[in-house]
C-alpha cells in the first residue's frame, strides 16, 4: 500500500510518501518538507501567531494535495511539542480540520520516545541488546532505554533546540553568559531524569536520531547524507564538548560554511550541540551511533502492525 505521514513537527512539517506492507521494509516514494518553525511561532503566553497557523494551513492543504498526487491510500497526520506546548494549539487544530479535512493528532512527548524508541530499535534489530535513544528535536528532547520494541522508560523534556534558542539567547554569536546559563540550565533538567533511565541498567548501545545530532557528526567527520543510509555514522562525545564551544563562539556565517549544516538551522546548532553534550555526559556514553530512522518512521511501523 502506499501510506503517506504528515509530521507537523518544531522546526520541519513533512510529508513522507512511502511504499509499505507488514513485515517489509517501508521504502520512501516521495517526499515534500518546508521549514516552518513553528517552535519560533509562539508568542503572547506561548500562543500560535496568526502568521505560523497561517503557514501551517497553506502547507498542510498543499500536502493533502501531493499525497493525493502521489496516489496516497492511507494518510497518517501528528503533530509534536510546538502544537503540543502551543495555549492555542487545539483551537488551531480544531480549524486545521474544518478548512482541511484532516485529523491531525497530537503525540504527546512520551510517545514520541516510544515511537522513535521502536524505529531505532526495528532499524538495528534485536543484536543491539539495551538501546539507549536520544532525539534533540526543535521543541523537546525525547530519551528512552530499553531491550524490547517497547522502551521500559520514555521521557521528554522541554530542551528544545529551537525553543531554548529563543527563551535563552539574545544574540548570535552567543554570549558567553547566556551559554553558561542555559549549559547549567539544560544539565540540571536532564540530570533529575537520570536515574529513571539507568535504574535498568547500563545500555548495550546508544544511539541518537534528529538534524541536530546528524548535522554534528557530519562537523565531526561523519559521511555525508549522499552516501546513502547504510554506512555507519558515529559521534563521539569529546567531539560533541568541544564542538558546543565552538558553536557558541562562532559567527553565523562561519557555522553556515560547515559540513552538513543547512542555513536555516544555523541560529539553533549552539543549543542543540549544548543538549547534545549534556546527555552523553550525564548519560556516560562515550559515543553514539545515528539513525537514519527517527519519528516518522517509528509512526510508520506502528501503523502497519495495526493492518491486519
Amino acid at each position: 500500500m502506499r501510506l503517506g505521514v504528515l509530521d507537523v513537527g518544531s522546526n520541519t512539517v513533512h510529508l513522507l510518501v512511502v511504499d509499505a506492507h507488514r513485515g517489509a521494509r517501508p521504502l520512501p516514494a516521495f517526499s515534500h518538507k518546508a521549514e516552518l518553525r513553528l517552535a519560533a511561532h509562539l508568542e503572547d503566553g506561548d500562543r500560535l501567531s496568526e502568521e505560523g497557523e497561517g503557514r501551517l494551513r497553506d502547507f498542510v492543504q498543499e500536502a493533502l494535495q501531493v499525497a493525493e498526487d502521489k496516489g496516497v491510500e492511507d494518510l497518517v497526520a501528528f503533530a509534536t511539542s510546538a502544537v503540543r506546548d502551543a495555549a492555542n494549539g487545539e483551537q488551531v487544530l480544531d480549524r486545521l480540520r474544518a478548512d482541511c479535512e484532516v485529523g491531525i493528532e497530537v503525540l504527546s512527548g512520551e510517545e514520541e520516545a516510544r515511537l522513535t524508541f521502536l524505529a531505532v530499535r526495528r532499524w538495528f534489530g534485536w543484536s543491539s541488546g539495551r538501546l539507549l535513544v536520544i532525539d534533540i528535536g526543535g521543541g523537546s528532547l525525547e530519551i528512552a532505554a530499553g531491550i524490547d520494541e517497547d522502551p521500559d522508560a520514555a521521557i521528554s523534556l522541554p530542551l528544545g533546540a529551537v525553543r531554548l534558542t529563543r527563551d535563552w539567547f539574545t544574540a548570535d554569536p552567543v554570549p558567553a553568559d547566556e551559554a553558561r546559563k542555559l549549559r547549567r540550565h539544560v544539565r540540571a533538567e536532564i540530570a533529575r531524569h537520570v536515574g529513571e533511565v539507568a535504574r535498568y541498567g547500563a545500555p548495550d548501545h546508544a544511539v541518537a536520531t534528529s538534524k541536530t545530532f546528524k548535522q554534528l557528526a557530519r562537523i565531526a567527520g561523519a559521511a555525508p547524507s549522499s552516501e546513502g543510509p547504510f554506512v555507519k555514522r558515529s559521534l563521539r562525545h569529546g567531539d560533541v564538548t568541544e564542538w558546543a564551544e565552538k558553536l557558541a563562539l562562532m559567527e553565523p556565517m562561519e557555522r553556515a560554511g560547515l559540513p552538513g549544516v543547512s542555513e536555516s538551522r544555523v541560529p539553533q546548532l549552539p543549543a542543540g550541540a549544548i543538549v547534545a553534550d549534556a546527555a552523553m555526559d550525564l548519560f556516560g556514553v562515550a559515543q553514539l551511533e545515528v539513525c537514519p530512522w527517527a519519528l516518522r518512521e517509528g509512526v510508520i511501523l506502528r501503523r502497519l502492525d495495526l493492518i491486519s
